[in-house]
């Protein structure tokens, strides 16, 4: 069943989900290799859904080991990020391990967020940032972390389900010049995000 809001009802306790933390881990393991894409050396995709989303509000609780009144905060903090049905919703992440090759990277990268674009048989879906925070700065650097939209049409949902669809991600900066194409797995999983 789609699921495109997460309620205080489908919270666990911090004892119930303490006990089985493992196999959610695990489960949530497994959901997210499919949903994970990269595009060029730095960057990579990492689709939300109702059950990403859930498990990041259980571990907040568990790690915090926040109280009732925390969960509203959490919802309303995680909830944005689960895709309402028509959409694809991801975590883009520039992943540099080295401190001073990212810190130059991003201090390049600004507007990034602007130019991450589905191309699905040729047909373009550009991609919204999300609005909670400006993650460039105005010195034009990037957060290394961007939360970006991608809203689709019926007949755009209806060609990215299509086994035979070309499916294809891009990071169209002028500094970072880059696409991916998804593997037949990362569209069968995508595509259970659509209503």
């Amino acid at each position: 069943m789609f699921k495109a809001e997460i309620t205080r009802d489908d919270i666990l306790s911090r004892e119930r989900y303490a006990t089985e933390r493992k196999q959610h881990a695990k489960r949530i393991s497994v959901l997210k290799a499919a949903r994970r894409v990269a595009v060029g050396p730095d960057a990579t995709f990492y689709f939300e859904s109702w059950d990403t989303m859930w498990f990041q509000i259980q571990e907040m609780l568990h790690i915090e080991k926040g109280a009732e009144e925390q969960i509203p905060d959490e919802l309303a903090a995680y909830n944005p990020l689960v895709p309402k049905g028509k959409e694809l919703v991801a975590t883009m992440m520039i992943e540099i391990p080295d401190p001073n090759r990212r810190q130059m990277v991003l201090a390049g990268l600004g507007g990034i967020e602007e130019t991450l674009t589905f191309h699905v048989n040729g047909e373009r879906i550009l991609g919204v940032a999300e609005e909670d925070v400006d993650r460039t700065n105005t010195k034009g650097k990037a957060s290394s972390v961007q939360f970006v939209h991608f809203s689709f049409t019926d007949s755009q949902i209806n060609l990215f389900s299509a086994s035979e669809s070309d499916v294809r991600i891009s990071i169209e900066h002028p500094n970072y010049r880059h696409m991916a194409g998804l593997s037949a797995t990362t569209i069968a999983a995508l595509s259970k995000d659509f209503s």
